[in-house]
Formats: structure tokens, C-alpha cells, sequence
């Protein structure tokens, strides 16, 4: 059944920087939405803008298209798999899309438990930070069954621009750990680069622009680079949060028997950036690091 704003009812659990401007967008579209946050002040917004307030458990009893987005997998665990959690009230038939970056094991194992009860559950991480939160074009990584991910697309398509189906339960987070690990190693490029063209007496900004079109150009590079320039370090995606999705990425590799040394360097460079104080800062504050030296 491809779910419309007539015959659905969204619960929104997660409104921080992302999940905010998402439910937004589903608000705006005349949906009917349910929210939650563990602070109610985040979802104000929300809640001016005609979403309902309401606990967890009443959203997986009322509503039939549950999103999560959320900080850690202990929360998406705690979330679906407690005893109070969606899984437990859900309604028989309700659809379940975790947009957290998380463990693929764990998503596999909320599709398990999701079937046997008789509920639809997809992964599906995003990548795009608050810029494509905001403007509705973050990249959506989707695992789960392909007749589920055609039912939910409409909701989805109001929320990104590149929706991919990557394969069963698990490949969305899958295909998110390699998004981070390619991000791990471009932002480190796009600090080094930066500090060597100051230290050759060039304009950084200026030489954002000669290479951004070329071969180097990157969203790292054209998004972050002016921000690391002016000093700009607030969230877009905050760091602990990229150290988390690092830790499950190298966890996962080394499971696999994959070495991925530059991961290992990235996130140990972030560990002492967070170490110092920048936990809550955007990713690009690893010039920070960098500038320093």
C-alpha cells in the first residue's frame, strides 16, 4: 500500500538538527505527525507548526508510520527493543524506518523481530548533514524488502533527492559506514590542504575555488572548507556523533577481517579533537586540529 497523507498517520521520534527540519517537511506536506524527544523544547518548532506531542508508546500505538532519529544504537535498541518500546505496541501492518546511523546487526535483528510480529521495518541513514536536512535533498541509504521501500518512497521523497534501495535489512547502515569512511579520510584531506595553501602565502578561499570544480572538489571541500576558513565550527553534524558512526564502522570492518588504517587515523583524530573540548562542534572544527601544528 504506497502510503499518502490520506491514509497515514506519521510518529516522529528524534527532532535534534536533522530530525527537526525532517518531521518539518512532513508537517508542510499535510501529513498528520506525532513527535517525541527526550527535551520537549526541541520539538517547539514542531508543535507551532501543528505536530502533536505524545510519549513513544503512545506513537507506536496510534501511528502507522513510525521514524526514528536518534543518537546511538543503545537508543535505537532501547527505542524499538525495550519494554516499553515500538516494537512491543506497534500495530499490526505499521511501517518502522530507522534513519539513525546505527549497527547493521542491529537493524538486521529489528527486521527479524519486526516480521514476526507483522511489521514492516527498513533502515535507511542519511547522509547530507543540516544543510540537506533543511533544503530536503539528503541522500537516503535504504535496507529492507523492496515492496516495503516502494510504499514508503513517497515519505521518503519528501525528505531526500538520492533514495537508493542498497539491499535486505542492514545494507542501508551498511552502505552509511562507507559514506563515513570515505568522509573520514576526505575532510582530513581538505584540512591539510587548506593549511598548506595558507602556509604558501596563497588566499584558502581563493583556492577552495580554482580546485573545487576539478578532480579535488568534494562536498567536504566546497561545504566545509569556507566554514574551517571563517572560524565556523558550529553542528552540522556534530563530532560525537561522526565518532560514534567511525567506532561502528571500524567494529564492523575488523569483523570482517578488513584493515581500513585510514579510518583508524581519522577517528583517533577525532577522539583527541573531542578529548579537547569540541565533542559538540561540526566535523569541519578538525581544522581546528590542524591549524595548531
Amino acid at each position: 500500500m504506497e502510503l499518502t497523507k490520506e491514509n497515514s498517520i506519521v510518529g516522529f521520534i528524534g527532532t535534534g538538527v536533522m530530525g527537526r527540519s525532517m518531521a518539518g517537511h512532513l508537517l508542510r506536506a499535510g501529513y498528520r505527525v506525532f513527535v517525541h524527544n527526550r527535551t520537549k523544547a526541541n520539538a517547539q518548532t514542531l508543535l507551532s507548526q501543528g505536530a502533536v506531542w505524545s510519549g513513544s508508546r503512545d506513537i507506536a500505538a496510534n501511528c502507522n508510520v513510525i521514524i526514528t532519529m536518534v543518537g546511538y544504537p543503545q537508543d535505537v535498541e532501547q527505542v524499538y527493543l525495550g519494554a516499553d518500546g515500538i516494537l512491543t505496541n506497534a500495530q499490526l501492518g505499521s511501517y518502522l524506518i530507522d534513519m539513525t546511523t546505527s549497527s547493521p546487526k542491529l537493524a538486521e535483528k529489528i527486521y527479524e523481530q519486526a516480521k514476526d510480529r507483522g511489521v514492516f521495518a527498513m533502515d535507511a541513514p542519511v547522509s547530507g548533514g543540516d544543510i540537506g536536512a533543511r533544503e530536503a535533498r539528503l541522500a537516503i541509504m535504504v535496507g529492507g524488502d523492496k515492496e516495503v521501500f516502494d510504499d514508503v518512497l513517497p515519505i521518503l521523497k519528501l525528505l531526500g533527492k538520492n533514495i537508493v534501495l542498497q539491499g535486505r535489512a542492514g545494507a542501508g547502515q551498511h552502505t552509511k559506514l562507507c559514506n563515513q569512511i570515505a568522509i573520514a579520510s576526505t575532510i582530513k584531506g581538505v584540512c591539510e590542504a587548506l593549511i598548506y595553501a595558507k602556509r604558501a602565502g596563497l588566499d584558502p578561499a581563493n583556492v577552495i575555488k580554482g580546485i573545487e570544480t576539478g578532480a579535488a572538489g568534494s562536498w567536504q571541500l566546497s561545504n566545509l572548507g569556507p566554514r574551517m576558513l571563517v572560524g565556523d565550527f558550529a553542528p552540522g553534524f556534530f563530532i560525537k556523533h561522526f565518532i560514534k558512526d567511525m567506532g561502528i564502522a571500524l567494529e564492523t570492518a575488523q569483523e570482517m577481517g578488513l584493515s581500513t588504517p585510514s579510518l583508524e587515523q581519522s577517528l583517533s583524530m577525532f577522539r583527541q579533537l573531542a578529548a579537547q573540548g569540541d565533542e559538540n562542534s561540526g566535523t569541519q572544527a578538525l581544522f581546528k586540529l590542524f591549524d595548531r601544528n
